[in-house]
């Protein structure tokens, strides 16, 4: 993956958990992950793992209007 993927990525979990209005640690408990997983996805050192990207995709996909532009960016069909 590029650092360019990678800062999406993190782009993309930032977005989805301010949306949501969650902290890190609430964003992490709802995914099954460590706030240090979702710290280090949205610092950009790692990337989140297929299965909780399915489960953010799953999560926008909730969200209606307010998660609609970042399925559309993320997720194209």
């Amino acid at each position: 993956m590029s650092g360019i993927e990678q800062l999406a990525l993190a782009d993309l979990v930032r977005e989805t958990r301010q949306r949501l209005q969650l902290s890190q640690v609430k964003f992490a408990t709802k995914l099954g992950v460590s706030f240090q997983s979702v710290n280090r996805w949205e610092n950009g050192r790692t990337k989140p793992l297929p299965v909780a990207l399915k489960q953010i995709e799953h999560l926008l996909q909730h969200m209606g209007e307010t998660g609609k532009d970042l399925l559309l960016k993320y997720f194209p069909e």
